[in-house]
Order: C-alpha cells, then structure tokens, then sequence
C-alpha cells in the first residue's frame, strides 16, 4: 500500500480539459476555476504543445494575467515591459492589445485574477503596473522563483493549479481589503457588461466623481469609463466570434451608438477591425488572434 506521502491525488473537480488540433497547433488545454478563491481568481489555466503561427495578439479583458513559463522564452513585440518572459510574468489591466512571441513548444501556466486578488498579491495601487507588462519577480520579488519551481516539479496539470492556488491564497489571505464602494461598482460593471452608466453607479455608491476615479484608478487600476468599456468590447467580441448576429446587429446589442461608433471602438481597443478580427485565425478558447 502506497503511503500518505506518495498515494496519488484524487483528479481535481471541477477542470475543463480539452485537446486542440488544427491547423493553429496541437496542443492541451486544462482551465479551473477554484471557488475557494472566487473573490480573488477567474480562472488558472496550463496550455501545453505545438503552435503553428510564432505571434499571438491578446485583447483587453479586465483581468491582470499572471503567466509561469515552463517552456521556451516568450517575447513581448508589441506593449510595454519587460521584453522576455524566462520564467514569470505579471501583465497589468490593459486598455490596448498586447502582441507576444513563442517558439514552437509551448508550456504556460497562467492565473486570470481579478482586481482584488491583484491588489491582494502586489499590495500597491494597480494604477502603478496598469498598461505594463512585467517581470513577475520586480513584483513580488524571490516568491516569483518558489511559484515557477512548485509548478515545474508538479508531475500534472492538476497538482499545478493545486501548487500555483496555494501559492496565491498564501500571499493574499492577510491583505485588507479595498473600498467595499469601489468593489461594487467594478462587479456592476462587469455584470452589465459595460453598459450601466457610470453616473448612475457613482451616485448610487454615494462616492464624488473625483473620489470614484481616484481609487478606482488605485484599486482597479483604471478610470471606471475604461473598465467599462473593456467589458462591453468583450461582449461584442463574443458576440461577434459567434456568428449570431451582423455586426450592426452586434453593435446595438452592446450599446453603441452605431456600427462606426463600434468600429472606431474596436479598432482601439484591438489594433484591427471587426472584419479583420472576423478574417483572422483565432484561438476559440482565448478569442486571440494568431499571427505570423
């Protein structure tokens, strides 16, 4: 009989896993969302194979990413930060696409948290690293190195989310929390997808318009108009990755004015058009758009 030590671990409940093969790479994709963390974590994800294209361009999604490399060096091409990921990565909430580079071999580990379990693991207003891409150990020092070595001695992908879990819930279960007001407006947004107005939430919070932007900016990391407006662009890029709708359609589903209104929101927000997003190769799971 194995020993408590060395029996296997039950598999973990509750991951989503799936195996990509076309013509953009072959490769594994596990995603858990651990409900324990829910206040803090979206999501951890593993991604491990082949990609056929070396670019990937990354839309804003109100998230801050952390990602631990396990594989090959990655390279930032187009954003701002630290140019190579070796082992670990912390991408601040962006308000413009960010254009990466890997090899052939890919083998990533990476964390979706949300603002408060950003503001909990860096412990500095998220207006500091908000648009940056950087380095995780400038961020959180030597405790960069003991999550990338628990998550490569892991021997699976679920003793990884287990490891890199832990390793969030231990640098983030002291840190007091931020303005209740400011946590509850940001979940308004998301949960209308951009489309409550701002005023309306501001008034309702019982905050000033200059006190709102303020430490919205310090505990989201940017202004509420912004965050809003990623959220929206996520739903419309959703909608329009679906094929459901027309992409006027698509635009009053999400609130804009018209469809240049919504093109012109597009364009900055991802770098192209609707209907180069429409032509482009994507990753299904992620919506990124794979380049040469």
């Amino acid at each position: 009989m194995a020993s408590l030590a060395t029996a296997p671990r039950a598999p973990l409940p509750g991951v989503v896993r799936f195996e990509h093969d076309d013509p953009l790479g072959r490769f594994s994709y596990a995603e858990w969302r651990p409900a324990h963390l829910s206040a803090l974590v979206e999501l951890l994800w593993f991604a491990e194979g082949t990609a056929t294209l070396p670019h990937k361009r990354l839309f804003p999604n109100g998230r801050i990413e952390l990602l631990v490399n396990l594989g090959d060096p990655i390279r930032l091409v187009e954003g701002v930060g630290s140019s190579v990921l070796k082992s670990g990565w912390l991408s601040g909430l962006h308000a413009r696409p960010v254009v990466i580079e890997c090899s052939r071999l890919v083998r990533t580990l990476g964390v979706r948290l949300k603002p408060a379990g950003a503001l909990a693991l860096v412990a500095r207003p998220l207006r500091e690293i908000s648009g940056w891409t950087l380095d995780l150990a400038d961020v959180v020092g030597r405790a960069a190195e003991e999550l990338a070595e628990r998550c490569f001695e892991a021997g699976s992908t679920d003793e990884r989310f287990r490891r890199a879990a832990a390793w969030i819930e231990e640098r983030t279960g002291r840190t007091a929390p931020g303005l209740p007001a400011v946590s509850w407006t940001a979940a308004r947004i998301e949960r209308s997808s951009g489309t409550v107005p701002i005023g309306a939430l501001r008034e309702e919070a019982g905050l000033s318009k200059s006190r709102l932007a303020a430490a919205f900016r310090d505990q989201v990391g940017l202004p509420p108009k912004v965050y809003a407006r990623i959220f929206r662009f996520q739903r419309l890029l959703k909608l329009i990755h679906g094929g459901s709708s027309s992409l006027a359609e698509a635009a009053l589903d999400t609130g804009y004015y018209d469809q240049p209104h919504m093109t012109a929101e597009f364009r900055e927000l991802s770098g192209m058009a609707p209907r180069e997003f429409l032509a482009a190769a994507r990753y299904t799971h992620t919506l990124s758009v794979a380049e040469g």
